[in-house]
C-alpha cells in the first residue's frame, strides 16, 4: 500500500486545478495560476506537505513526507514541467477504463466520465463548463457514445471583446440578462448566454431520448453560473442535472484506489 496522504492535480487550458485525498476522502480542493519551472523544482525538495502547501497555497496541512502527486494533463507544456517532479504519477488515457475511445480524446474528459460513472452509474453524461465547454457520454457498457466540443462561456465572451473591432469586452453576469438587448454589452450577454443555454438543453433532451434513466453531470468553474441561468430557463431540467464541482477528481481517485486493489 503507498501513503494514503496523496495529491491530485488537473492541469486545465487556464490553471491548475488540486486536491488534497486521505486515502478516498476527499479534504480540500483549490486552484492556482500555472507555476514556473523554479517552483516546481523547488517543491521537488519539500520535506513534507506542510512545506508544499506553503508553496501551493493549499488550504490545508499535514505532516507526511514526499507527497506524492497523481498528474491529469491536456496542457504539454506544462506537463513537461511537472516531469520533473520525482514523486509523479502521470495519468494516461489507456488506463481508464472506458471502451471506444479515441485517441485524442482529453484525459480531463475521459476522467470526468470515470468519475460520474463510478458514482451515478452508466450511462452518463457529462458537462464541463471550463474554458472549453464540452458534452462526454458513455453508454451502460461503458462504451464512448461521443461528445462535443464549443468554446466555453467565457472564452465566447472574450473572443467579440478580443477579435472585434468595435465590440467590447464584457463579462458575465450570474442573472440572465433580457433576451432582446438595448445596448451593446446587454445583447453580447444575451446571445451568449441565450444561445449556450438553448445548446445544452438540446444536448441533454438528446441523450435523454437515448438513455432516458441516465446520469447528467455537470462540472467545471462556470457550473454554477450555467446551471443558475438554466433554472430560470428550464427548471425542470435543471432539476435533473447533478452539479459535481469535483469530478475530476473523483475520476482520479478511481484511479488511485484501481492502483491500491
Amino acid at each position: 500500500m503507498s501513503e494514503s496522504h496523496w495529491l491530485a492535480l488537473v492541469i486545465g487550458n487556464s490553471r491548475l486545478h488540486w486536491a488534497w485525498f486521505n486515502a478516498k476522502r476527499l479534504q480540500a480542493a483549490w486552484d492556482t495560476e500555472y507555476l514556473p519551472a523554479s517552483v516546481v523544482q523547488k517543491l521537488a525538495s519539500c520535506q513534507n506537505i506542510t512545506d508544499f502547501s506553503q508553496e501551493i497555497l493549499a488550504p490545508r496541512a499535514i505532516n507526511i513526507t514526499s507527497p506524492p502527486i497523481y498528474l491529469a494533463s491536456v496542457v504539454p507544456s506544462q506537463t513537461a514541467i511537472w516531469r520533473t517532479y520525482p514523486n509523479l504519477h502521470e495519468i494516461i488515457l489507456a488506463q481508464v477504463p472506458l471502451q471506444g475511445v479515441y485517441p485524442t480524446l482529453g484525459i480531463d474528459r475521459a476522467l470526468a466520465l470515470w468519475g460520474a460513472g463510478a458514482t451515478w452509474g452508466f450511462p452518463a453524461l457529462v458537462i464541463d463548463a471550463g474554458t472549453a465547454l464540452t458534452f462526454t457520454g458513455a453508454n451502460g457498457d461503458r462504451m464512448l457514445v461521443g461528445g462535443a466540443i464549443l468554446p466555453g462561456v467565457r472564452l465566447q465572451f472574450q473572443a467579440l471583446g478580443e477579435r472585434t473591432a468595435a465590440l467590447p469586452l464584457v463579462d458575465p453576469q450570474e442573472l440572465l440578462p433580457p433576451r432582446w438587448g438595448l445596448s451593446t454589452p446587454t445583447s453580447i450577454q444575451s446571445g451568449v448566454m441565450y444561445t449556450l443555454i438553448a445548446g445544452i438543453k438540446d444536448f441533454v433532451n438528446a441523450w435523454w431520448q437515448e438513455f432516458p434513466a441516465s446520469c447528467v453531470a455537470i462540472t467545471g468553474g462556470d457550473r454554477t453560473l450555467l446551471l443558475n441561468c438554466f433554472q430560470l430557463q428550464h427548471p425542470d431540467i435543471a432539476a435533473k442535472i447533478t452539479s459535481a464541482p469535483h469530478l475530476i477528481f473523483q475520476g482520479i481517485r478511481c484511479y488511485w484506489a484501481s492502483r491500491e486493489e
